[in-house]
């Protein structure tokens, strides 16, 4: 056995059985700080990415038991963008603040879309080639995950739209694959997401009416 192998072995232990799903330790855990993750984000809070870095650690540990090489290196993915959504939103504002949510302009939007569609394309040749169990549909959740993380960590409301979409797809693709605790996570990440976009709406329309009075309060006092 490997150190790593032996590192990672406490978190591949059986607790329980769900359905088809041998539910280990990593999913457990996978399971909780997921939902912290996005419960963080729907508030908007800078904390969602140490919690989402971890969450992506178990689920690396968790996808790489199960042979699910795909899923692993999007995990692997998920935590360089994590590191960098967390600066983002530290020094990513104007004068290096805080980032504020704001919408996407049509362009980057269009941009995004399109990058869905040509990775979904190189990434089924590429898992096709690999022998995936379900290659265009990985390749579409990795691709749709990527530009949600991208949204995300520049703080765009759109970024909601495309995590759900992808969380429509995982959830029964992780039937299919018998992670039967892990496609109830999804689910779970799917209200959530509704949530979101709610919450950050409201954040928005918030700070546009504070800007707005702010305005009138200028112009009557000159």
């Amino acid at each position: 056995m490997t150190v790593l192998a032996h590192l990672v072995a406490p978190l591949n232990v059986v607790l329980f059985t769900l359905g088809n799903d041998h539910v280990t330790v990593a999913e457990l855990l996978g399971f909780a700080t997921g939902a912290a993750s996005v419960w963080l984000t729907v508030l908007a809070r800078i904390s969602n990415f140490p919690i989402g870095i971890a969450n992506s650690a178990f689920f690396l540990v968790l996808f790489m038991t199960a042979r699910l090489y795909a899923d692993s290196g999007l995990q692997v993915i998920y935590i360089v963008l994590g590191f960098a959504g967390w600066w983002q939103w530290l020094r990513g504002g104007q004068d290096r603040t805080r980032l504020m949510v704001t919408r996407t302009s049509r362009w980057p939007l269009a941009a995004c879309t399109v990058s869905v569609v040509a990775a979904t394309w190189g990434l089924t040749v590429l898992l096709r080639a690999a022998h995936d169990i379900a290659p265009f549909w990985d390749a579409l959740t990795t691709a749709l995950s990527l530009a949600a993380q991208f949204l995300l960590n520049a703080k765009k409301i759109e970024n909601w739209a495309f995590w759900i979409a992808a969380d429509l797809i995982y959830i029964p693709l992780y039937v299919v694959k018998r992670l039967d605790l892990t496609a109830l996570v999804y689910l779970l990440f799917l209200g959530l997401c509704g949530g979101g976009v709610t919450a950050w709406r409201r954040g928005l329309q918030a700070r546009g009416l504070l800007a707005a009075a702010a305005t009138v309060q200028i112009e009557s006092a000159s």
